[in-house]
């Protein structure tokens, strides 16, 4: 794991790095075991303007990553899904999202793709649960664009400062954003009631 982090690294600062990251964004949303996220650190602090196009890129290829992803959840459940859940040893996180999504239905994709929760156990998790296609890749759209965006723009914005913070806190400052937006959402939505 470690070897594949080192080369991870390397490749970010690589003349086609963007190109990289994509295709990393892009296994990680359904089989790679290590997130964009190790790529897009680099390339911000090295390409400080570059920080949206960075997001963007890391965005799009998740969503699409999880696309593909969630039809292997829906079409290949018993002959690729459940191996590679099984594979990585995240088959008490598939039960998880499961209760997760019957609680809070789509949203679940939502908080999850913002939190350091597998984003390909939600992808596969949502094609074997049957989500809505166009819910899915909505919600997958607005957690992992936040998600990037915010850390692209903070990179951006306070430099090297803010990667130690970044890297230490991650999980718990998505978590908190995340259930802050949707107590934002519900006192909303008690209004138009």
């Amino acid at each position: 794991m470690q070897k594949i982090y080192k080369k991870l690294l390397n490749l970010a600062e690589h003349q086609h790095a963007k190109r990289y990251l994509a295709l990393v964004a892009f296994t990680e949303s359904s089989f790679f075991p290590i997130p964009p996220d190790v790529m897009v650190v680099p390339m911000v602090l090295a390409k400080p303007s570059d920080w949206w196009r960075i997001a963007l890129t890391c965005t799009l290829f998740s969503v699409v990553g999880g696309v593909a992803a969630y039809f292997i959840g829906l079409l290949l459940f018993e002959t690729a899904a459940m191996p590679l859940i099984q594979f990585y040893g995240y088959q008490n996180n598939v039960s998880e999202f499961n209760e997760m999504y019957q609680y809070w239905g789509g949203w679940a994709v939502f908080l999850a793709g913002l939190t350091p929760f597998p984003y390909k156990i939600i992808t596969i998790a949502s094609g074997m649960a049957q989500l809505n296609l166009a819910l899915f890749i909505g919600l997958s759209v607005l957690s992992r664009g936040f998600r990037f965006f915010v850390v692209s723009f903070l990179l951006y914005y306070f430099g090297d400062k803010i990667r130690a913070l970044l890297e230490k806190y991650f999980g718990l400052i998505t978590i908190v954003t995340g259930c802050c937006l949707l107590v934002i959402y519900f006192w909303l939505k008690s209004f138009s009631n």
